[in-house]
C-alpha cells in the first residue's frame, strides 16, 4: 500500500505531535506513525494500582510547555479541543532533608527568599532572577533557536546587548559551573543548594556536572513564572486533544506501526517503510529519535558521512530512572504538616546527598539514599483519585540500567531488574518517604513499580533506561548536541530532519526541536 503526503513524522512523543500539528495547520499534508499502539511517548495516564487511581505513568508537569513556543503556536486550538491545567499560585516545590529540615518554593520570589536565613542570600537570589528575567526574551530566543545559524549571531548580538558585558561573561562562567559550586559561590547558606540542586535531575545532570550553574536560575525562574501545571485529568488528556487536532486537521495517524527504514532515493529522503506500507514525502521526513537509531537502523548505510556514523554511534545515555505509583487511603500526614499542599517533593540534602546518589548510579549502583521525587498531583487535581484518597508519584533518577552492586549492601542485584529486586529496592524508596510520613505503611492500598527496563521496552528512545534521550553534559548539549556534526536538525541526508529529547534544545515536556523544525520547514520555499 502506498501513500503520498508532504511530510512523514516519525515517533509521536511532544516533539513529534507538535511537528505534525503545526504543519498540517498550516496546510501540509502530514502523516505520523508510531510503533506503538497509543500516541504521546512519555505521556499517558493509567489505573496502575487500582481503579479509580489515574496515574500520570512517566512524565507529569508542563512547565515547559506551557512557557514554550509550541504552547504559543497550538494552545489556543488544544484548549478549545478539551484540554484543561490546573495549577497552585501558593507553594511550588519544597526539599526535605533527612533530619526534616524542609526548604521551600513559593510562586512568590519574595516570600520564598524571605525564608533564606541570611539577609545577604535574599538579595543574591532575587538578583539572579531578575537578571535573569531582563534577558529572558532573546535568551528563550536563542535557546528555541538552530544555534549554528545565521540568525543565532543576530539573536546572539541581541543578547549581548541586552545583558551587557559583565552580565554575559557571569552567563559564559555559571555554564561552565556546576549547580554545586554555583550554589557555594554565590550563597552563604545551603537553601539554594537544598532547594534547587535536586531539580538539576529533571535536566539530565547531577548536582556535580558543568552547566548546573546556568540551570538553577532557569528553572527557578521558570517555578515561580509558571508554577508545576498539570493536565486536569492526566496527562493523557493532553494526548487525546492532539489527537482531535490531527482528526480536524487531517493528518494520517498510524498507531502500532513501526518505521522499518527510511527511503532514500538519490541521496534524498523520500519517504518511510513502516509494517509493508510506503509513505512518501514530497517535502520531508521528520524523525523522532536517537542519533544511534537513526544511523543503525533507519538510513541505509552509506546514507552519512563516516564521520556523522561515528559521532552518533559514540552518542553517550544517562542515568536509568524509575516510577512507583502508590495508591493511599487517604492523604499523607506528612510531620511537616506544611508539606501536605505541596504539588512536587524532593527527598534530599540538596546537593550533599544527591551528589553521592549520581555518582553511586552512574557507577552501577543502586542508591543507598536515593533522592525521591514525591509528586502528589491529587492536590491541584483531586478528580484522579477517589473521594478522600491520596496518590503518591514517585520518580528515582538515579538508578543504573544493569545494576552492578547494591550502596547500601543490602540487595542482590546478580540477576539484573527482576522483579523482586525492583519490589525491593521500592521498599527502600518507599521507606524515605515514610520517615517523613508516620503510619504512611497503613495507609498504602497497592504499589506499581516501573524499572529502566520497563521504560526502555515502552519507549526505544529510552536507551539503557534513560528518559532524557541522552546524556545532557555540556559537551553533548547545546553547540554539541546530539554531536558536533549533527548539531543541526537538518541531517547531512537532503529531506531529512532530526527532532526529540537527544536534539536541541534537549530532554523536556516542551515540544521545542518539533516547533523549531516545523517553522523551518514552513520558512523554507515549497
Amino acid at each position: 500500500m502506498n501513500e503520498q503526503v508532504d511530510a512523514v513524522v516519525i515517533g509521536s512523543g511532544i516533539n513529534g505531535m507538535v511537528a505534525a500539528a503545526e504543519l498540517a495547520k498550516a496546510g501540509w499534508s502530514v502523516a505520523l506513525v508510531e510503533r506503538n499502539d497509543t500516541f504521546g511517548g512519555f505521556i499517558a495516564t493509567e489505573e496502575r494500582t487500582l481503579p479509580g487511581y489515574r496515574h500520570d505513568t512517566y512524565s507529569s508537569w508542563h512547565p515547559l510547555f506551557v512557557s514554550g513556543p509550541a504552547y504559543a503556536a497550538l494552545g489556543d486550538d488544544l484548549h478549545r479541543l478539551g484540554l484543561e491545567y490546573r495549577n497552585t499560585d501558593e507553594w511550588v516545590t519544597a526539599s526535605v532533608a533527612d533530619d526534616g529540615r524542609v526548604t521551600a518554593a513559593h510562586r512568590d520570589p519574595e516570600r520564598t527568599a524571605a525564608l533564606f536565613a541570611d539577609g545577604r542570600d535574599r538579595d543574591t537570589y532575587l538578583a539572579a532572577l531578575n537578571g535573569f528575567l531582563g534577558i529572558a526574551e532573546p535568551f528563550g530566543t536563542l535557546l528555541g533557536s538552530e544555534l549554528l545559524s545565521g540568525s543565532t549571531v543576530r539573536t546572539g548580538l541581541k543578547l549581548a546587548r541586552t545583558a551587557g558585558r559583565s552580565h554575559l561573561a557571569r552567563l559564559l562562567r555559571d555554564t561552565v559551573t556546576s549547580g554545586r559550586s554555583y550554589c557555594r559561590r554565590e550563597f552563604r547558606g545551603n537553601e539554594v543548594d537544598h532547594l534547587w540542586s535536586p531539580w538539576l535531575l529533571h535536566a539530565g545532570l547531577s548536582p556535580d556536572h558543568a552547566s548546573g550553574g546556568l540551570m538553577i536560575p532557569i528553572l527557578a525562574a521558570t517555578m515561580h513564572g509558571f508554577g508545576l501545571p498539570v493536565v486536569a485529568g492526566g496527562s493523557a488528556r493532553l494526548v487525546e486533544t492532539f489527537g482531535k487536532l490531527f482528526a480536524e486537521l487531517g493528518v494520517s495517524a498510524y498507531t502500532g506501526t513501526e518505521v522499518e527504514h527510511i527511503l532514500v532515493e538519490d541521496g534524498r529522503a523520500v519517504g518511510v517503510v513502516a509494517a509493508g506500507r510506503h509513505i512518501r514525502a514530497r517535502r520531508a521526513v521528520v524523525a523522532s529519535c536517537t542519533p544511534t537509531a537513526l544511523v543503525q537502523n533507519l538510513l541505509p548505510a552509506g546514507a552519512t558521512s563516516t564521520r556523522f556514523t561515528d559521532e552518533a554511534e559514540r552518542f553517550r545515555y544517562g542515568r536509568g530512572a524509575m516510577q512507583i505509583h502508590v495508591a493511599l487511603a487517604e492523604p499523607p500526614a506528612w510531620q511537616q504538616t506544611s508539606l501536605s499542599q505541596v504539588p512536587l517533593i524532593h527527598l534530599s540534602d540538596g546537593s550533599a546527598s544527591t551528589g553521592i546518589a549520581c555518582a553511586q548510579a552512574e557507577a552501577g549502583l543502586l542508591p543507598a539514599k536515593p533522592t525521591v521525587v514525591v509528586g502528589q498531583q491529587y492536590v491541584l487535581d483531586p478528580t484522579r483519585v477517589p473521594d478522600g484518597a491520596a496518590a503518591l508519584w514517585l520518580q528515582l533518577q538515579e538508578v543504573p540500567f544493569a545494576p552492578t552492586g547494591d550502596a547500601a549492601g543490602e540487595l542482590d542485584t546478580a540477576n539484573g531488574w527482576t522483579r523482586e529486586l525492583a519490589d525491593a529496592f521500592a521498599q527502600r524508596v518507599i521507606d524515605r518517604v515514610a520517615a517523613h510520613v508516620p503510619g504512611l505503611a497503613k495507609n498504602i492500598r497497592a504499589i506499581d513499580v516501573i524499572t529502566p527496563a520497563d521504560l526502555a521496552a515502552h519507549n526505544v528512545n529510552a536507551v539503557h533506561g534513560d528518559p532524557y534521550g541522552g546524556s545532557a553534559e555540556l559537551d553533548q548539549n547545546f553547540l554539541w548536541r546530539p554531536t558536533p556534526t549533527g548539531a543541526r536538525h537538518s541531517t547531512p541526508v537532503p529531506g531529512l530532519w532530526h527532532i526529540g529529547a537527544s536534539t536541541h534544545p534537549g530532554p523536556g515536556l516542551g515540544g521545542a526541536s518539533g516547533h523549531l523544525v516545523a517553522q523551518r520547514l514552513l520558512r523554507r520555499k515549497a
